[in-house]
């Protein structure tokens, strides 16, 4: 499989291989849809907390004797069971994580990024370069590439200049090959990778 390399004004300039175990990988949806799932959980901020028996306040003596009173017997007035009392599997902030295997996490992305290669929607550039920090400029490049919607562009090496010049357009991302994953190539309609960027990512299946 082979891919077109284009430069900053849509003109094609030559072509690069991509290879089959990155970008000819056959997609499971169902197993996409669990790994997405995995990586939304483990980003969602759980801000609800709720209190075990252990942690609500009081509860430290025993209500009343255990034998002869003609009441069921209760060691504590802090009881899931009772008024007041803890809560039984409730939610509790921040100790919800969700792990999942690094080889997983990378078959998912080969499968995402084959999944773009195969729909049309990967576009490979030479390089990205500015000769100025400007928005405009960034605008034009885009234009010229047929990115329109949500992007998501892979560099090799942070570009500073290229950062400043996109943050103000909207559904625009910008991320390290060493970083993407399924679920940032999967959400985004158009999929910019740079050539070294390109060569780093098939280096992680080296």
């Amino acid at each position: 499989m082979e891919a077109k390399v284009l430069n900053t004004k849509g003109e094609e300039v030559g072509k690069v291989p991509l290879r089959d175990d990155v970008f000819g990988v056959k997609a499971s949806k169902e197993f996409l849809h669990e790994v997405i799932t995995i990586y939304r959980a483990n980003q969602r901020a759980w801000s609800a907390n709720t209190k075990t028996r252990s942690e609500v306040s009081g509860g430290g003596k025993k209500p009343w004797k255990q034998k002869h009173t003609g009441r069921a017997r209760a060691g504590s007035n802090r009881s899931p069971l009772w008024r007041h009392g803890g809560v039984i599997f409730g939610p509790h902030a921040g100790r919800v994580r969700l792990d999942m295997p690094r080889q997983k996490a990378k078959l998912a992305l080969a499968q995402a990024l084959s999944a773009r290669a195969l729909d049309g929607s990967l576009v490979c550039v030479k390089a990205l370069a500015l000769t100025q920090s400007k928005t405009k400029e960034v605008s034009q490049i885009l234009a010229a590439l047929g990115c329109t919607g949500a992007t998501l562009v892979v560099l090799d090496a942070p570009n500073p200049q290229l950062t400043r010049a996109s943050r103000n357009i909207p559904r625009v991302l910008l991320r390290l090959a060493a970083d993407i994953n399924a679920y940032e190539v999967l959400r985004c309609r158009r999929l910019i990778i740079t050539e070294p960027a390109l060569e780093k990512i098939s280096a992680r299946w080296n």
